[in-house]
């Protein structure tokens, strides 16, 4: 099951999501251009729990240098279906709610999303020595305000069942409730298994990052003039 598209015609021009994708894609070609220094290049910018934890222990690491990998990370990815997947889903969903919120406004939500996330990760592997990488926490912030926003916006899905490929329409918010519930499961299932054997995905991360998606889009203030499709929700404020 793979959304392909949704019916929620955006009001405005999505400059800070197209920003975000091009920022991703770019540091992408670097990190393939890095050959044999990629794995310390990961671990310089990357997401490393045990070094945030034991900052302290290590001279050449201070405080500065762990924070600033809570954005980095963000802008990292592993391969190419990695940074596909997180950039299509960004595409699909992110400029309807920029429009909501206003450009600036917007990537504040996104950096928070993501920061959030990798906090969240932190918390649960704190001693783990992987570098965490990726959007998908930032990514899942979007999927939450969008969940919440434009619950009634129609999303066309490409199915795949063995020889069966098929396309369907259906209502934003059962797509991504399912992708919560998804990566709620399969945080669940990795609990107490370790990030090695529950194959490197941040699943916890993706939850974070939806949660405080859904908080966040309620509590910013919305731009005053969206020209938005009647899918979205009203908030009093």
């Amino acid at each position: 099951m793979f959304p392909i598209r949704d019916h929620n015609r955006s009001g405005t021009f999505p400059y800070v999501t197209i920003a975000v994708i091009a920022l991703n894609c770019l540091a992408f070609l670097y990190e393939i251009s890095l050959g044999r220094a990629l794995e310390t290049f990961l671990l310089r910018y990357g997401l490393v729990p045990i070094l945030v934890s034991n900052f302290h222990r290590v001279p050449e690491i201070g405080i500065l240098d762990v924070a600033k990998t809570f954005v980095t990370s963000m802008f990292l990815h592993g391969g190419w279906l990695h940074i596909v997947g997180n950039m299509w889903y960004l595409w699909i969903f992110g400029d309807n709610v920029e429009d909501r919120l206003g450009h600036g406004r917007f990537l504040f939500f996104y950096l928070t999303c993501g920061i959030v996330a990798g906090l969240v990760h932190y918390g649960l592997n704190p001693t783990s020595k992987l570098p965490t990488i990726g959007a998908s926490g930032a990514v899942a912030g979007v999927l939450g305000a969008y969940f919440l926003c434009y619950p009634r916006a129609r999303v066309d899905l490409l199915i795949f069942l063995f020889f069966f490929v098929e396309i369907i329409t259906v209502p934003a918010a059962l797509v991504l409730f399912f992708w919560f519930i998804l990566q709620l499961f399969s945080g669940a299932v990795s609990l107490g298994a370790g990030m090695d054997v529950s194959g490197g995905v941040a699943w916890w991360a993706h939850v974070g990052g939806f949660l405080c998606g859904i908080l966040l889009i309620r509590l910013l203030p919305r731009r005053r003039r969206s020209r938005q499709s009647v899918y979205r929700v009203r908030f009093d404020r």
